[in-house]
C-alpha cells in the first residue's frame, strides 16, 4: 500500500512500476472515475519509454505506444464501456501479450483470463477527494511471476 498526495507523485510511481515491467506482464487497474488510473499508466508509459502521448482510450477502447528504446511496447485499453468477456475477445489482447505490456483500466472481472500472472493496482481517493488530490494505491501480484516482486 502506498499513499500518493499528487498527480506527479501519481506519474513517479507509475513509472518506478515500469521499471518492474517486462514484456508479457497484464496489468490491470482499478478505481473509481477520476482516481488517477490514466494518471498511473502516463508514468508507466514514461518509464517505459514509450511513444505519447498517453490519454484515456476511453472511445478508441486500446491504443499501442510503440518502444522508443528497444523496450516493450505498452498495450492500454479501458475496457470501461466493454460488455463482457466476448467484447474483450474481439480485441485480441492476447495477440500481443507475449511481447507488449499489456495495462487495462476497468479490466477488473474480464481480463483476467488473459494471464496466469498479472499486477493487479486498485486506487483509491481519500474521503476529502474532492478538496483533496490524496490517493492509496494497493498492488497486488498474481502468480509465480510477481513473487517477491511486488
Amino acid at each position: 500500500m502506498r499513499t500518493v498526495a499528487t498527480a506527479e507523485e501519481m506519474r513517479e510511481l507509475g513509472a518506478e512500476l515500469a521499471g518492474l515491467l517486462r514484456p508479457g506482464d497484464l496489468v490491470v487497474l482499478s478505481g473509481p472515475l477520476g482516481a488517477g488510473k490514466t494518471t498511473l499508466a502516463q508514468g508507466i508509459g514514461e518509464g517505459l519509454k514509450v511513444r505519447g502521448p498517453i490519454t484515456s482510450p476511453t472511445f478508441v477502447i486500446a491504443r499501442v505506444h510503440p518502444s522508443l528504446a528497444d523496450g516493450p511496447a505498452l498495450v492500454h485499453v479501458d475496457a470501461y464501456r466493454l460488455g463482457g468477456d466476448l467484447e474483450v475477445d474481439d480485441l485480441d489482447l492476447d495477440a500481443s501479450l507475449e511481447e507488449s505490456v499489456t495495462l487495462v483500466e476497468w479490466g477488473e472481472g474480464l481480463v483476467e483470463g488473459l494471464a496466469e500472472d498479472r499486477l493487479e493496482i486498485s486506487i483509491e481517493r481519500g474521503e476529502a477527494a474532492e478538496t483533496s488530490e490524496g490517493r492509496t494505491v494497493r498492488l497486488r501480484g498474481v502468480g509465480p511471476r510477481w513473487e517477491g516482486v511486488v
